[in-house]
C-alpha cells in the first residue's frame, strides 16, 4: 500500500470512527421506542433540513449522478436534477408542515405506516401491514445499494476485496444507527452532508485545474456532438447525437415525484421540534440540493475533459460511477494535503450512502417491528423489548441487503431508480390525498398504495421492454394510476366518519 493510500484510509478512519462515537452518544438519549425511531420530535430546523437532504441524495448524488452525465451528457442527469430539485421544493412546501401537525393529531404516529393506519381508523391493520411491506420490500435492496457503493469504493481504490469492503461498511452504519436510533441517523446526515459538499467542490476544483480551467472543460464538451443539450443526448460508442424527445423529458422530470412517497424524508418531517420552523429549513434544504445537484451533473462533464487530456482512462458501463473515486485516486498522488483532502472525497461518498443506508434501516426496522409484530400479530412487547427488537431487526434487514449487495457489477443507478419509483407510486399518491382530500377512504387509500407499487413491477418488467412511449420511467405511470384508483375507490364507497373528518379539518388549520 502506499503512502498517499495510508494517508487517505487515515481520513476515512477518522470520520467512521466520528459516526460510531456519535451513535453512542446519542443512544443515552433513547429511552423509548418514539426515541429511537422519531429522535422525540426535537429535531432544529438546519438537522431537519440537512438530514432529510443527505438522506436522500444517497451514493447516488456522487456516484450515480456524475458517471450518468459523464456517459451520456447533460440532458438525462440535467432533467432528472431539475425533477428532484423542484420535487424537493414542492414537498417542503406543501407536504411537510400539514404532516408534521396531522401526524401528531393522529394519536402520535412515529411511523409513516402508523400514521396511514391512525388516519383512516384501520382497525382491520390491512393498511399497517401493506405499507409496511412495501417498506420493507423497497427499502432492502435500496440499502443493498448504498452497501454496494461502499464495496466499489474500496475495492476499486485500494484494491480490497469488494465483499469484505462491502462488509465492514455496512458493520459501521449498522454499529451507530442500532446504538443512536432516529437522532444518531439525523445528526450523522447532518454532518455527513457537510462533508458531502466539501467533497463536491474539492473534486470539481482540481478536477478543472487539471483538465486545463473551466474553458477547456466546456470547450471538450462542445466538441462532443448532443453532449451539452438539453434536446439531445451523446452516444460514446458512435461519436454521434442521439434525440432526446419530450416524452424522457417529461419521463425523468418525473422523478420529483417520488418525493412524496419517501419514507426516510417524510419522517424528518414529522420529527421536527416546531412547525413555524420548517419554512427556515425548506430554503436551507433546497438551495442545497440545487447547488449539490449541480455541482453532481458538472463532475460527470469535468470528467470527460479529464479523460480527453489523459488524466484519466476511458470509463465506461458502470464504471462510470466510480469517476469521483477516480479523481480522488489522482489527487491524493500530489503529497500528504493532498491525499488527506482525497480521503475526504471519499469520506463523502461514504457520507452520502451511510446518510440514506441509516434512515433506510430505521424505517425498515420499524416497519418490521413496530407496525408488523407489534401492530398486525399484537405481540404485546415492553419498552425495553421493544428497543431489542428493533435493534436485532435492524440487523437482519442489514444481512439482507449484504446478501444483495454481493455482486460487485450491480447498478447504483439502476437500483435506486427502481426503488424511488416503488415508493413514489406506493406511498406519494397516498400520501397527497390523505392530507389533501377529506373524502378519501381507507378502501380507496389500499388501492392507491396496492396499484402503484404493482404497476412498478407490471410497467417495468412485462411494458418498459416493448419499447417507444412503453420505455418512460415507471414512475410516472404507476403514480398516475395509483391517483385515479384512489379517487375512483374513494367515491365508491362510504364516505368518512364524522370523526376523521373532524380530525382531517384540524390538521388543515393554518
Amino acid at each position: 500500500m502506499t503512502s498517499a493510500q495510508i494517508y487517505m484510509l487515515i481520513a476515512i478512519a477518522v470520520y467512521l470512527v466520528g459516526m460510531l462515537l456519535i451513535g453512542i452518544w446519542c443512544s443515552k438519549k433513547n429511552k423509548t421506542a418514539g426515541d429511537f425511531y422519531l429522535g422525540g420530535r426535537k429535531l432544529g430546523p438546519f438537522v431537519t433540513a440537512m438530514s432529510a437532504e443527505a438522506s436522500d441524495m444517497s451514493s447516488w448524488l456522487l456516484m450515480g449522478l456524475p458517471g450518468l452525465a459523464y456517459l451520456t451528457g447533460v440532458a438525462d442527469a440535467g432533467w432528472t436534477a431539475i425533477g428532484l430539485a423542484v420535487g424537493t421544493y414542492v414537498n417542503w412546501l406543501i407536504v411537510a408542515k400539514r404532516l408534521r401537525r396531522y401526524s401528531k393529531i393522529a394519536n402520535d404516529s412515529i411511523t409513516i405506516p402508523d400514521f396511514f393506519k391512525n388516519r383512516y381508523r384501520d382497525n382491520s391493520r390491512t393498511l399497517l401491514c401493506l405499507s409496511a411491506l412495501v417498506i420493507l420490500v423497497f427499502f432492502v435492496p435500496y440499502t443493498a445499494s448504498g452497501f454496494a457503493a461502499c464495496g466499489k469504493l474500496f475495492s476499486s481504490l485500494f484494491g480490497i476485496d469488494y465483499f469484505w469492503a462491502m462488509v465492514l461498511s455496512a458493520v459501521v452504519i449498522v454499529g451507530y444507527t442500532i446504538t443512536g436510533g432516529f437522532l444518531a441517523a439525523s445528526t450523522t446526515d447532518f454532518i455527513q452532508s457537510i462533508v458531502m459538499t466539501v467533497a463536491l467542490f474539492v473534486v470539481v476544483g482540481f478536477g478543472v485545474s487539471v483538465a486545463g480551467g473551466f474553458e477547456a472543460v466546456f470547450e471538450n464538451a462542445k466538441s462532443l456532438p448532443g453532449y451539452l443539450s438539453m434536446t439531445a443526448t451523446y452516444s460514446p460508442a458512435s461519436g454521434a447525437a442521439q434525440s432526446y424527445p419530450i416524452l424522457n423529458i417529461i419521463s425523468t422530470f418525473a422523478w420529483g415525484l417520488g418525493y412524496f412517497g419517501m419514507p426516510h424524508i417524510l419522517l424528518r418531517f414529522m420529527a421536527i421540534d416546531d412547525e413555524k420552523k420548517l419554512p427556515l429549513s425548506r430554503r436551507i434544504a433546497s438551495v442545497w440540493v440545487v447547488i449539490t445537484l449541480a455541482v453532481g451533473v458538472l463532475i460527470g462533464v469535468i470528467g470527460v475533459s479529464m479523460t480527453s487530456v489523459g488524466a484519466l482512462p476511458v470509463l465506461d458501463g458502470t464504471s462510470s460511477e466510480t469517476i469521483v473515486i477516480k479523481i480522488a485516486d489522482l489527487l491524493s498522488k500530489n503529497g500528504v494535503i493532498a491525499a488527506l483532502l482525497a480521503g475526504t472525497i471519499l469520506a463523502g461518498i461514504l457520507a452520502s450512502t451511510m446518510s440514506t443506508a441509516d434512515s433506510q434501516l430505521l424505517a425498515a426496522s420499524s416497519s418490521m417491528s413496530e407496525n408488523l409484530l407489534k401492530g398486525v400479530f399484537g405481540l404485546k412487547l415492553s419498552e425495553k423489548k421493544t428497543m431489542l427488537t428493533a435493534r436485532l431487526t435492524l440487523v437482519v434487514i442489514a444481512v439482507i441487503a449484504m446478501f444483495i449487495a454481493q455482486d460487485p457489477n450491480s447498478s447504483v443507478f439502476g437500483i435506486v431508480s427502481f426503488a424511488w419509483a416503488g415508493f413514489g407510486a406506493s406511498f406519494g399518491p397516498v400520501m397527497l390525498f390523505s392530507l389533501f382530500w377529506k373524502c378519501t377512504t381507507r378502501w380507496g387509500a389500499l388501492a392507491g398504495m396496492l396499484s402503484g407499487g404493482a404497476m412498478v413491477f407490471i410497467w417495468k418488467f412485462l411494458l418498459s421492454p416493448l419499447g417507444g412511449v412503453f420505455a418512460i420511467y415507471e414512475l410516472l405511470p404507476a403514480f398516475l394510476t395509483a391517483c385515479i384508483l384512489i379517487v375512483v375507490v374513494s367515491l365508491l364507497m362510504k364516505a368518512p366518519d364524522k370523526e376523521i373528518i373532524a380530525e382531517f379539518e384540524a390538521a388543515a388549520q393554518k
